[in-house]
């Protein structure tokens, strides 16, 4: 089953190293009483599932605890398949919250502490884990301004991935390059302009940070520097990205035109990544050098 926010569907969870450890640590029952489910034989089933089994533990012949053996199929999902380690952070929390895991009153209840520290995991990330089990989306505007920049990079990186749902921001009507220049703007100015459309909004961003885009003028005393020939065409290729944008979310929660190549909606959403990711580091390197 997949996650979805008003026509915003979410292929799996979001995986990163402290929600690989916080999750691996849920499912840990080396220090309890009695042994707790999801059990060894239910991580067989989503591992597999997940198309991961080839590189489980156990699939290698090697006798290992749950924990340690979740911990390092999704390490290796982290750093070689991001698709298929979201999706089985997803099934894990799943399995975990059938299985009675998020309830106190289960003989499978996994601990208080064991489930705010996957809480905070999944905070920087831009969605929320309750304490029942439920993900949901996390409103940007009521994060720190750390936690801003870590949600944000996260989106980035998935989006490099080419993980689809990253193109959107959830919990928002904004996608991802939209919401990152909006935070440019935020960030330099105390407040943005809502109503503006994407172009112009993204071409403020642009300059607030010293970046060029296609309205730039050069002077003719002086050479234009090299880096705008490069900086501009980041600028038209997220305007040509954004004219692709499925603003109504249909289409099976694809964030692009429906008459988009799936391999196509991939390489834009990789794009959107690149923009995504130099606009955000001019805007930290601009803080730091002012």
């Amino acid at each position: 089953m997949n996650l979805e926010f008003g026509g915003f569907i979410m292929q799996g969870a979001p995986l990163t190293d402290e929600i690989a450890i916080s999750l691996s640590q849920l499912i840990d029952d080396s220090q309890a009483t009695n042994r707790r489910d999801p059990s060894h034989s239910d991580l067989d089933f989503i591992v597999q599932k997940a198309e991961l089994w080839i590189v489980d533990p156990k699939n290698e012949g090697r006798n290992v605890g749950k924990a340690k053996r979740l911990r390092a199929v999704l390490y290796w999902a982290l750093e070689n398949d991001i698709k298929k380690g979201e999706k089985l952070v997803k099934s894990v929390i799943s399995i975990v919250k059938a299985s009675g895991g998020f309830r106190k009153d289960s003989i499978n209840y996994t601990g208080q502490e064991q489930i705010e520290n996957l809480m905070q995991a999944f905070k920087s990330t831009g969605y929320g884990l309750t304490l029942n089990g439920e993900i949901q989306p996390v409103i940007l505007d009521n994060l720190s301004e750390k936690e801003m920049s870590e949600a944000l990079h996260n989106y980035i990186r998935r989006a490099k991935q080419g993980v689809e749902d990253a193109a959107l921001v959830a919990g928002t009507g904004k996608d991802l390059m939209e919401a990152v220049a909006a935070h440019v703007i935020l960030k330099k100015m105390g407040s943005y302009p809502s109503q503006a459309n994407f172009p112009t909004l993204l071409g403020q961003a642009f300059m607030m940070v010293g970046v060029a885009t296609s309205y730039y003028k050069k002077d003719s005393s002086n050479p234009e520097p090299a880096t705008h020939r490069f900086e501009k065409s980041l600028y038209e290729l997220a305007c040509s990205i954004n004219k692709l944008r499925n603003k109504e979310r249909t289409g099976h929660g694809r964030p692009f035109l429906s008459n988009l190549s799936q391999e196509e909606s991939i390489s834009a959403i990789e794009s959107i990544g690149v923009v995504a990711e130099y606009l955000l580091n001019k805007l930290e390197l601009n803080i730091k050098t002012t």
